[in-house]
Order: structure tokens, then C-alpha cells, then sequence
């Protein structure tokens, strides 16, 4: 699965951003490749959340785990 990531540059030289597709991680920094990095580990943080919420309100629960791959 790929991200595409939405960059405008911001106040005081900074690049700031955004995962189109996961509004919710959004990041800085001083280049371009260093506001992917960024990007990319608020992304990664997103979903490590989402992960632990969604483990906690099955926790105790009968549940089957299938791997999903979009492509």
C-alpha cells in the first residue's frame, strides 16, 4: 500500500504535511525528505494506537485474525 503525502511550506521556512489518505498524521520538518520521515512515523504512531485500542475492546473475546493486503 502506498501514501501520498499533501506538502505546503509553512512559516519560518518549514514544510509542513499531511497522509491524504490518514488526515490524522500530519508532521513538519525542514526538507522535503525529512517531512516524509516525519510523516511517515506520525503515520506509523496512528496505526500502533488504533492497534492497541482495537486489541483492548477484543480482549477476552473469541475472535479469527485474517490478513487483509490492499493493493
Amino acid at each position: 500500500m502506498k501514501f501520498t503525502a499533501i506538502i505546503e511550506k509553512g512559516e519560518n521556512g518549514w514544510l509542513v504535511g499531511q497522509v491524504e489518505e490518514v488526515p490524522a498524521a500530519m508532521s513538519q520538518g525542514k526538507t522535503i525528505d525529512e517531512l516524509k520521515e516525519n510523516l511517515l512515523d506520525a503515520l506509523r504512531m496512528i496505526l500502533d494506537t488504533n492497534k492497541e485500542i482495537t486489541e483492548k475492546e477484543y480482549l477476552g473475546k473469541t475472535t479469527i485474525k485474517e490478513e487483509l493486503e490492499l493493493m
